[in-house]
């Protein structure tokens, strides 16, 4: 018979009413507070980080490259399609998709406003995914489309932000003229077929998407140049090995660019918000064990008593400590499975619901994103109930200094 177990267990069945069943009742309280808001709290880092993320790859990629250049403007040097980078890319280890892609500067007019803009030309390979979430009206181009076409030679279909749709009162199928500065000025004619909304204003105020064929043609490039390479990786976590291996294998004349280099200021900010988070765990973690330290310490003050007769008839102390060590850790485990109840449904309620807005403008989004990682919250787990587990051995230290014949008078 396990008989410090025995012991604990009549402890935990003391009445609902006496004080120490109300202390038991704080102290599971406060551990499932404090493991649900840990769990909120990774759920929503994560999930803001992931958003975050997705919006930056819709400008952009995971790794570009590009003619080596002094020129920092958006004209760009053509690289041609026909280099051993482009052709054995998804042979190289860790690259998932690569697409080529070229920018070009213009204006884009109605009959009442203008604005500047620039306009990404991508090709047939181009992976619309990301574009495709983001799309508020209307659909994405088809630029391969015969009904699309109107030019023999590319597709005058586009795809514009919310942002510049506002700004120059373009909604889905009307026309603009793009005017592109060279030698001479040359118009195009343009037809919105989407509209777009991403929230970064870096990317919102001036990014268009058009037709590859396009850009090639204002530059007087053959079917075979483009302004660069985007690069997409399989995970996002090994994107430097991927950097590195992109690099060996580009030539001299290439200049590959990852985009947290391309970003820095935002992923200087994430990573910002990782150690805010790391010192949120850590300040929850150790109040929760200070109140487990301090919830046992009563316990072992009311049962002052009980420790004398153990003591008397010849219990030795680790037996006795045991029993409240057995008693704390009933504790946690109900407190790790309300705080888990809770924590992962209010993350639920988020997700599927959406019941938290945000500010778009200072936000990015429009309502708290929520990811999951049940790895995340296993180890969360497992550190909550070991952290706990080792600072509950403090207290039943003190039942080694309780003196038998003190402890029985104790309430006299």
């Amino acid at each position: 018979m396990n008989v410090p177990f025995f012991i604990a267990r009549r402890i935990r069945h003391t009445p609902t009413t006496s004080f120490s069943a109300t202390v038991t009742k704080v102290g599971i309280a406060s551990i499932a507070i404090g493991l649900a808001s840990i769990i909120v709290a990774f759920a929503v880092l994560f999930g803001y980080k992931y958003g975050i993320q997705q919006k930056i790859f819709v400008f952009g990629s995971h790794i570009t490259v590009s003619k080596f250049s002094l020129n920092n403007s958006y004209e760009e040097t053509p690289l041609p399609l026909q280099t051993p980078l482009y052709q054995q890319a998804k042979t190289i280890d860790g690259i998932r998709h690569i697409q080529a892609v070229a920018t070009k500067a213009g204006m884009l007019k109605t009959a009442d406003e203008l604005s500047g803009a620039v306009l990404k030309g991508v090709g047939r390979e181009y992976d619309w995914s990301l574009f495709q979430s983001s799309l508020v009206a209307g659909q994405l181009p088809r630029f391969f489309n015969d009904s699309a076409q109107c030019n023999p030679n590319y597709s005058c279909q586009i795809l514009i932000s919310k942002r510049i749709s506002e700004r120059l009162q373009l909604g889905v199928g009307k026309d603009v003229i793009m005017y592109f500065i060279g030698n001479t000025l040359r118009p195009r004619k343009l037809q919105v077929s989407g509209i777009y909304d991403t929230g970064l204003e870096e990317g919102d105020n001036v990014m268009i998407v058009g037709d590859l064929r396009l850009i090639q043609q204002l530059n007087n490039w053959g079917a075979d140049s483009v302004g660069g390479y985007e690069i997409f990786v399989n995970d996002f976590k090994h994107i430097d090995e991927t950097y590195r291996r992109v690099r060996d294998a580009a030539s001299p004349d290439m200049r590959p660019m990852r985009v947290t280099d391309t970003y820095k200021p935002l992923f200087d900010w994430m990573m910002l918000l990782d150690q805010n988070t790391s010192i949120f765990l850590v300040l929850i973690l150790f109040v929760a064990g200070f109140n487990m330290v301090a919830i046992l310490l009563v316990l072992m003050m009311e049962r002052t008593p009980m420790i004398g007769l153990l003591k008397a008839f010849g219990s030795q102390n680790s037996l006795i400590r045991r029993v409240f060590f057995y008693v704390g850790l009933n504790m946690v485990i109900k407190g790790l499975v309300i705080g888990n109840l809770l924590g992962i449904g209010i993350c639920a309620l988020q997700y599927y619901f959406e019941l938290i807005p945000l500010d778009p403008k200072n936000y990015y989004m429009d309502t708290v994103p929520i990811a999951w990682n049940f790895s995340v919250i296993a180890l969360v787990n497992l550190a909550t109930i070991t952290l706990i587990a080792l600072v509950m051995w403090l207290p039943t230290l003190v039942a080694t200094r309780i003196q038998p014949i003190k402890a029985l008078v104790f309430k006299k």
